[in-house]
């Protein structure tokens, strides 16, 4: 299939700027494959949607502050490095980035950031486009330096002109799933957003199940597909990892006929990845670069909690290779049409 066939229009004020006042305010589209119809509903409302006996299984991972901006040395030009991952084989502290102006960051270029309290060099680039290999120094703990002087990586349909400090206090909050706990991704599982303490606690007294699992959410998750014929894009490499009782937990769930609700593609890639050669999930650390597409057999996953994604974006493309093409482009057809927020901190969709 073309990743052309995977575009809808979205007027640019439905693209969500900020997060609802209450996490489990947002709306919910509550779609059902066998019947193809939809209803709308609420968040707050999934512990009555769910089942008793239901496993849902959220990503753990933790967002860190990983947009960073600084100084060009000598010239003082302002440039900003999207951290992605440790870089290997070039010893301690080195990352692999994206840039921004990357013309302006070739190898050998330095930055400051926080008036010098840290510095980096540009010991590589990557092609023609913003990839960096930078190598950080600093005279205190880099993570925490990287704490304070960081910004969430917000992803950059998110435009704010009137931003403040306050606003930011926010988006470390609001930003993060409120399980959140094992450190090491640059984008946040956005379903994951609306739970709260509350819900959570509604879900297990209606005897709906919880399983933690953890995915680190890469550039490959929100990388943009640069080709039309999906068979030549791959998703990079993510690192994600099964806990022995999260394997037995939906194992478990598996065997005896109940249903497994993914919380995010992010889980869904994680859980569909583990599975083994007689249709278990094994526990274990591995990396993913998993592409779902349509056509794909799901052998762990029988729910899916999302947001809406990007068009022309592999999110999307997963989402339709779960529910069908039509389905869910005639769903999001609905959402435009219902005045749905969307995206990162927009309403949400469970597909079951």
């Amino acid at each position: 299939m073309r990743i052309s066939d995977f575009d809808y229009e979205l007027p640019e004020e439905l693209i969500a700027q900020h997060p609802p006042e209450r996490r489990d305010a947002a709306r919910m589209l509550v779609i059902n494959r066998e019947r193809g119809d939809w209803r709308d509903s609420l968040f707050s409302g999934l512990p009555g949607v769910l089942k008793e006996g239901d496993l849902v299984v959220v990503n753990n991972t933790r967002v860190f502050p990983a947009r960073l901006t600084g100084r060009r040395e000598p010239s003082g030009g302002r440039v900003e490095l999207l951290l992605i991952r440790e870089a290997s084989g070039f010893g301690e502290c080195v990352w692999e980035a994206l840039a921004r102006p990357a013309r302006r960051l070739s190898e050998g270029s330095r930055i400051s950031f926080g008036n010098g309290r840290l510095r980096a060099q540009v010991l590589a680039t990557k092609g023609d486009g913003p990839e960096r290999v930078v190598r950080f120094e600093s005279e205190c703990d880099f993570d925490a330096l990287l704490e304070e002087l960081g910004r969430m990586p917000l992803p950059p349909y998110i435009k704010r002109e009137d931003e403040d400090l306050a606003t930011r206090d926010e988006d470390r909050e609001r930003y993060q799933t409120i399980y959140a706990g094992r450190r090491g991704s640059i984008a946040a599982p956005t379903a994951g957003l609306h739970f709260t303490s509350q819900v959570v606690e509604e879900l297990k007294a209606r005897g709906v199940l919880i399983a933690e699992v953890t995915l680190h959410v890469g550039y490959g998750t929100f990388a943009p597909v640069r080709v039309d014929d999906l068979g030549g894009h791959s998703v990079a490499p993510e690192h994600f990892e099964i806990p022995a009782a999260a394997a037995k937990q939906i194992n478990g769930a598996r065997a005896e006929g109940r249903r497994v609700v993914a919380v995010g593609t992010t889980t869904v890639r994680a859980l569909e990845s583990a599975i083994d050669a007689e249709g278990g999930v094994r526990a274990g650390v591995s990396e993913t670069g998993l592409t779902i597409t349509p056509g794909y057999s799901f052998r762990a996953v029988d729910a899916l909690l999302t947001n809406f994604h990007l068009p022309r974006s592999s999110l999307l493309v997963l989402v339709a290779a779960f529910a069908g093409r039509e389905l869910v482009l005639a769903a999001y057809g609905h959402a435009v049409k219902a005045r749905y927020r969307f995206y990162s901190y927009g309403d949400c969709m469970l597909i079951s």
